[in-house]
């Protein structure tokens, strides 16, 4: 895979609780829509990739999770 620049600084999720986090994507992916790729900092916790993922797909957006090394951020393709 070649490398990707980001416009754009990451939604880092660290410190927000599972509650906030839907609508925290939903208004950053749908406010930078001519910015991608984007990227989102989701740590290791499979319940945040889920919210998340969950999220992108309700918009039809295309993703894509880590990378071989580190698989604890999600990226926003379009």
């Amino acid at each position: 895979m070649k490398k990707l620049y980001f416009k754009e600084r990451p939604l880092d999720l660290h410190t927000i609780k599972h509650p906030d986090v839907h609508q925290l994507v939903e208004n950053y992916v749908l406010c930078r829509q001519n910015s991608f790729p984007l990227k989102i900092i989701t740590g290791d916790s499979n319940e945040m990739k889920r919210i998340v993922t969950e999220c992108l797909k309700s918009h039809k957006f295309k993703y894509q999770i880590g990378d071989k090394f580190n698989k604890g951020y999600i990226v926003i393709l379009g």
